[in-house]
């Protein structure tokens, strides 16, 4: 980035709380000889929500802390007790920020919006041994683990809303307008790149008629290739109904004001398509110190195009009075400020097999079965409980599992690997 005071762009890795772990605990109480299984469930982890906060005008705080955990749910205890669910990590965000799943770079979505946004979902608390409890197994010694929490790793790009939007070389005039039509106070001086950071301004019409206006720093030659300012803020006009495309009529500093208004024209089709066929308004700056000759040899030209030409003089406020009104009466015709639809679609469980395995031999009488929901259940599993164990062995069944290792001609007494455990297989 140009400066270190706006940062627009951050990548941060989300890790949403896991779910709490079923418990395993059996009914205690004077008199009652066998009280039965009472474990309670785990609770729900911790959700990581996002939030637009118009008091925020930069991703700097993003800058500094990357990795965003949400709390674990809490695990269940006896009596039925179901642990506490995880507290929800909200993170709020300036509003106009565009959430990106970083690998695909498909939106998750954008707040523009005041409603809450839930990004990453913590993960199902466990369920405790109460539930496990049936007429031929009435102590069950297991529990099922809460399930992790959803992961992300995001890109955040501030795109700042705007009805309007500001755009030509610098030092064209475009602070100097910006700070006369509206309340703004951007740094004015007479010198190139002064404008660092995109400035927003409402510009008010009349009593409840308003819009607002950004004046983006200057773009030069190169700007959509990442040379000069004009890349890292060309993002911001994205949002622009309406651009003002400010020249330097006079051509006061050599420059030839046909020549930049093409050229910003093609930095813009450079960027984006879309913003080359944006409505512009062309005002030619600076028509105070600038022969009547320069101004209507260039508002032919402009015209020409199908565009509309006003000549204005920031410096004296020669036609800028009309300016506000001419832009509320041309921006009642056009869309609303653009809002970008969720394009990342979370993955479907349901719509891969429920419990998917590989099974692979990894040595003369050793099997690596590769089944991350299974080493869940193994990790709720008593593997010193006949009953634990039998209901594990019809997971193996029900899944296909076993069947895949006797067509892999699996012997008695053969090793099978299921992550951190070892067992060996038994006819």
């Amino acid at each position: 980035m140009a400066t270190s005071n706006f940062i627009d762009t951050a990548t941060i890795w989300l890790h949403a709380g896991k779910g709490g772990d079923g418990a395993v605990t059996f009914h205690r109480e004077k008199f009652v000889a066998a009280g039965g299984p009472d474990g309670g469930d785990g609770g729900r982890g911790g959700d990581i929500i996002f939030v637009a906060d118009d008091n925020l005008s930069t991703l700097m705080d993003f800058r500094y802390k990357r990795k965003y955990t949400a709390p674990d749910g809490e695990n269940g205890r006896a009596k039925r007790m179901n642990g506490a669910d995880g507290d929800d990590l909200v993170i709020r965000v300036p509003r106009g920020t565009v959430l990106k799943e970083a690998e695909t770079d498909l939106v998750v979505a954008d707040l523009t919006g005041s409603e809450p946004v839930v990004v990453a979902k913590g993960g199902r608390g466990g369920w405790g041994n109460s539930h496990f409890a049936t007429p031929t197994r009435q102590i069950p010694k297991f529990a099922k683990p809460g399930l992790p929490g959803e992961d992300m790793h995001l890109k955040l790009e501030l795109k700042v809303i705007a009805d309007v939007g500001l755009i030509g070389f610098p030092n064209v005039g475009k602070s100097t307008l910006i700070s006369i039509i509206s309340a703004a106070r951007p740094k004015i001086a007479n010198y190139h790149f002064t404008t660092l950071t995109p400035v927003l301004g409402v510009v008010r019409v009349g009593p409840e008629q308003s819009f607002v206006c950004a004046d983006i720093p200057g773009l030069i030659e190169g700007a959509a290739e990442g040379v000069g300012l004009g890349h890292d803020f060309l993002r911001h006009v994205e949002r622009c109904r309406l651009l003002l495309h400010v020249v330097d009529v006079s051509g006061c500093e050599g420059r030839d004001p046909k020549a930049d208004f093409e050229q910003i024209n093609h930095e813009l089709a450079g960027f984006s398509a879309e913003l080359a066929d944006r409505p512009q308004i062309v005002l030619g700056n600076k028509c105070d110190i600038a022969s009547p000759e320069q101004v209507e040899e260039f508002k032919q030209y402009v015209e020409a195009k199908g565009l509309t030409f006003l000549p204005i003089s920031a410096a004296t406020r020669q036609g800028v009075d009309n300016l506000p009104a001419l832009v509320y009466n041309r921006l009642k015709d056009l869309p609303p400020v653009k809002v970008y639809e969720a394009e990342y679609k979370r993955p479907d469980k349901n719509a891969q097999p429920t419990r998917p395995f590989t099974v692979e031999r990894t040595g003369d009488h050793e099997f690596t079965v590769d089944a991350p929901w299974l080493e869940r259940i193994l990790a709720g599993t008593n593997v010193e409980d006949y009953e634990s164990l039998q209901y594990f062995q019809t997971q193996l069944g029900d899944s296909g599992i076993l069947d895949e290792l006797v067509a892999q001609g699996v012997e008695e007494e053969d090793t099978i690997k299921i992550g951190e455990y070892e067992f060996d297989y038994l006819y």
